[in-house]
């Protein structure tokens, strides 16, 4: 059973009926956005805190399945990632959520922007914000689900987190975020998978660990800018 998908109820549930990982890992992924914006809507609790509740639950809901189950995989696997064991069906998987999302991201990139940073005056002009809210959570989710097999549940965090935070203190406009958020993360791959070589240590941590300097790099240059200027 891959270990990308072992943490999702889902997926377990898909599992032991037999139907194909990857419909029960969108099903998990897709219920986890919908709660997380049901839950945003309806409370007045903020939307990064209802979201770590949700899949945080939702995989200690897995966890609880995953032990009922005979399998030979390793818990290890769940939390940090088999970059190294990826199969070809994963890769294919992988390389499809990517796809669906650049081409999503890129068809709408205007209605994203403008619900992102000003909602109201989307929903003034007429665009369906709930519609693009649940969107991005969609995204995000599937997002989530393709990179679990690489860095694991425990490290999926920060590699969302990290390019784009890094981009945001080198960079002052928004494309040029969006293309250093990208050099980040495939150097980052590139180098952490490398190093991981060398010292036979686990690739997903050694990934995060060079994002967790690049980002002390950039800390200290956006500190150091306006010295200079």
């Amino acid at each position: 059973m891959p270990s990308r998908t072992r943490c999702c109820p889902a997926s377990l549930v898909a599992f032991v009926v037999g139907i194909p990982l990857a419909i029960g890992a969108f099903l998990s992924g897709i219920f986890c956005a919908v709660a997380t914006g049901y839950l945003k809507e309806n409370s007045r609790v903020k939307e990064d805190t209802v979201m770590g509740i949700v899949f945080s639950g939702m995989f200690a809901f897995g966890l609880v399945l995953f032990s009922r189950i005979d399998t030979d995989q390793h818990l290890s696997h769940i939390l940090f990632g088999n970059m190294l064991g990826i199969t070809d069906g994963e890769l294919k998987q992988t390389l499809l959520i990517a796809g669906i999302t650049l081409a999503v991201v890129l068809l709408k990139r205007k209605d994203f922007m403008l619900y992102c940073f000003d909602p109201h005056h989307a929903r003034v002009i007429g665009l369906p914000v709930k519609l693009l809210h649940y969107g991005l959570l969609c995204l995000l989710a599937m997002t989530i689900v393709a990179s679990l097999q690489a860095v694991g549940v425990i490290l999926v965090i920060a590699m969302l987190i990290a390019p784009g935070i890094i981009a945001f203190m080198l960079c002052r406009r928004f494309d040029r975020m969006l293309m250093a958020a990208t050099v980040v993360s495939v150097f980052s791959c590139v180098l952490g998978t490398l190093i991981s070589f060398h010292i036979d240590g686990a690739t997903g941590p050694c990934i995060v660990i060079v994002q967790a300097v690049l980002f002390v790099v950039a800390l200290l240059y956006s500190k150091l800018r306006p010295l200079q200027g």
